[in-house]
């Protein structure tokens, strides 16, 4: 059975869904903790020691949410970006997404997937990359120096440890993890020692702290940023996240999410949907009244978390969060046409 419906049969039902999202509720834009200032700093000073950049990025958000201050700062070293987590994302137009970014002065561009066992790109492509762009420039002051030295850099939770320990495990086939990682953005919270992830070429990397913008542009870039868990969820809240998540769905017409959830139609009330998902695992939270007795509620908060753990898992289906701005910066007729775009295809477990 195909997971996308036609939105056209349920407007014959008499189904209509929103057509505007109203942002309630917590102002995101300006979100910008003492600690990523901090790290910024730090990578300022580490500059010196550095011979190339290697910004990390959610491949699900390629244009959303980089952060315009590493241009500013730090981009007077080699750059290359690297698109992660592309097991969960649309890939349908990585074409043109590349040559939007290659318009925009990002030189190399790679896609990687930092839970693939063995990613071909973080194999074989990277480091060849890193040595290429070092040697094409000057190294300075670093001229003498045999070893090439990375920084790492990138918004909260894109993937910037976890690509530094697949490096490691790959180049020099070590286990456990150089670096800390976790499904939370924030995780790294400043500029660490230098870790060696290969000896021929031998390359030491550096970790950082995920940096977000000081400055979000819109609501829409925040919860997209939300969606992607490069937010906290409690900067926003889980319930906020999970209805702009139905929003999205059902806007686009893709209702994946009503046989994943066991739905038996298609809702734009978030409340029903969660409602529905706390029944079927028994989420309730039972608090005693003034009068002694109990009152029994719905817990939609941690509803809300298993409802954004399943999308951020691929469980939706793959996406792309920015189809809206690849129309906007590519003439590709496909992609013009295309707003935002979700593959059929789920995630392999």
């Amino acid at each position: 059975m195909s997971s996308r419906i036609s939105s056209s049969v349920f407007s014959a039902n008499g189904k209509r869904f929103r057509e505007v999202f109203q942002h309630v509720g917590k102002d995101v834009v300006n979100y910008f903790p003492g600690h990523m200032a901090k790290g910024l700093q730090q990578m300022q000073k580490t500059l010196t020691q550095i011979d190339c950049i290697v910004e990390v990025h959610d491949a699900r958000i390629p244009f959303s949410g980089r952060n315009p201050r590493f241009g500013d700062t730090l981009m007077v070293r080699p750059h290359l970006l690297v698109l992660n987590k592309m097991d969960l994302a649309n890939m349908q137009y990585h074409q043109s997404i590349e040559e939007a970014l290659k318009t925009g002065g990002v030189k190399k561009v790679f896609y990687t997937s930092c839970t693939e066992n063995i990613d071909t790109t973080i194999k074989h492509k990277i480091l060849p990359a890193v040595t290429e762009l070092v040697t094409s420039v000057d190294r300075f002051n670093r001229s003498e120096a045999e070893d090439y030295s990375v920084l790492v850099i990138g918004i909260p939770n894109v993937g910037k440890s976890s690509l530094i320990n697949a490096l490691r495990r790959m180049h020099l086939k070590k286990g456990g993890k150089a670096t800390p990682v976790g499904a939370h953005p924030g995780v790294t919270r400043s500029v660490m020692e230098k870790i060696r992830v290969s000896d021929k070429p031998k390359v030491y990397v550096y970790d950082t702290p995920g940096i977000m913008l000081p400055h979000i542009p819109n609501m829409d870039v925040g919860m997209k940023l939300a969606l992607c868990g490069t937010l906290q969820d409690h900067l926003v809240g889980s319930l906020t996240i999970a209805d702009y998540m139905l929003f999205l769905l059902n806007k686009f017409s893709y209702f994946k999410y009503v046989q994943h959830f066991g739905l038996n139609e298609p809702t734009d009330d978030i409340h029903s949907l969660l409602s529905h998902i706390a029944k079927q695992h028994n989420l309730i939270l039972k608090t005693r009244s003034l009068s002694g007795g109990y009152v029994y509620r719905t817990n939609f908060k941690r509803a809300s978390d298993i409802v954004l753990q399943d999308f951020r898992a691929g469980c939706l289906g793959k996406v792309n969060l920015d189809a809206d701005m690849i129309a906007a910066r590519c003439s590709d007729r496909n992609v013009s046409d295309a707003s935002f775009t979700f593959s059929n295809e789920p995630v392999s477990p």
